[in-house]
């Protein structure tokens, strides 16, 4: 695993089971003790790793990679979802578990993150997701599962089980996410086919198609963009004003002083010099890198192998004007610009 840079967060070493499973109860006992999570919701391809992992570097943050825990009710539910799937689900569950409970991720760790996750089956995820809070505390979780967004009830799962969280809505120009969707969607075909249930198939092929893939000349992720931005911002409606804030990807990434700024402020969190310069070196998470064999991912595949803040990622775009993707030369559809103008860009 490669080895960490700068400062060490100071995360307790790994107890015995027995202590863990005490201390977990001991909090679950006094609902005061618990340190509301920072739930960031976003598309795939929308600066979510990235973003993720700087706030996460804050000395009063953690960022899990991606637990994809709210697809399902329980643990077991998950576990049975995560069976069936074609994407590395479990990975970043398996990472967090073995970082946080057990000291380090390799092989040996990885798989006893496994059994102590089997052995959790018969919790809710929401349970489970607040011995993750318990853990790290007294520094705020930031959870970020990017496919909890495609379900309307995933995310209402999330807020009925943690109603007095945060909720960071991470945005992306149309332009600029639909052309990061179809280049990982054209590399990913190389190795080969996507069947439709596989949720990059779903992104670029919105309503997803029921029975074989659409040709590669009529898929159009602009469509999912515009659906599933609306889940959010529908679903954002019943949370109360001061727990939810909406942010460009852009805006970070290009002036990361200013917005990380912003982003602490908001949270109640230090907002100094030295917390905005941890932020913007997420490359020493312990999560910036591929993890050992049984859970190599957690986050998105290029930024594991390039774990760098990089502005020159928030080049300006346009909402007007012929889509890259498009072989016939459309634009951006009007209520796809029209989101797009609510959120900022132009």
């Amino acid at each position: 695993m490669k080895e960490r840079k700068g400062k060490e967060k100071s995360i307790r070493p790994a107890k015995a089971f027995t202590t863990i499973v005490a201390d977990a109860d001991a909090l679950h006992s006094n609902a005061k003790a618990i340190v509301e999570p920072l739930f960031v919701l976003a598309l795939p391809r929308s600066f979510s790793s990235v973003v993720c992992t700087m706030l996460g570097q804050h000395p009063q943050m953690y960022a899990l990679p991606e637990t994809q825990f709210f697809l399902a009710e329980t643990v077991g539910q998950w576990w049975e979802l995560a069976s069936r799937s074609q994407a590395p689900l479990t990975h970043g569950a398996l990472r967090s578990v073995a970082q946080l409970f057990y000291g380090e991720q390799t092989e040996a760790t990885i798989r006893l993150a496994r059994g102590w996750l089997m052995r959790r089956a018969h919790f809710t995820t929401a349970y489970l997701l607040e011995e993750f809070v318990a853990r790290v505390s007294p520094s705020i979780l930031i959870d970020k599962s990017s496919i909890v967004v495609y379900r309307f009830e995933n995310l209402q799962r999330i807020y009925r089980m943690f109603p007095g969280a945060r909720f960071l809505h991470l945005v992306r120009h149309p332009r600029g996410q639909g052309q990061s969707v179809m280049r990982y969607f054209r590399e990913r075909r190389t190795i080969g086919p996507l069947p439709p249930s596989h949720w990059l198939s779903q992104l670029v092929s919105y309503p997803y198609a029921a029975g074989k893939p659409r040709k590669i000349q009529d898929l159009d992720p602009q469509r999912a963009w515009y659906a599933l931005n609306m889940n959010i911002c529908e679903f954002l409606k019943a949370v109360p004003e001061n727990q939810k804030l909406m942010v460009r990807g852009e805006d970070l990434l290009s002036n990361p002083d200013k917005g990380l700024d912003a982003v602490a402020q908001w949270i109640g969190l230090r907002a100094d010099m030295e917390a905005i310069e941890q932020m913007k070196h997420p490359e020493r998470s312990p999560y910036a890198s591929f993890g050992p064999t049984g859970a190599r991912f957690g986050n998105d595949r290029f930024f594991l192998e390039s774990p760098t803040l990089r502005p020159d990622r928030a080049e300006p775009q346009s909402l007007e004007g012929p889509l890259p993707w498009s072989s016939d030369g459309h634009e951006l559809f009007p209520h796809v610009k029209q989101l797009a103008i609510q959120f900022g860009y132009q």
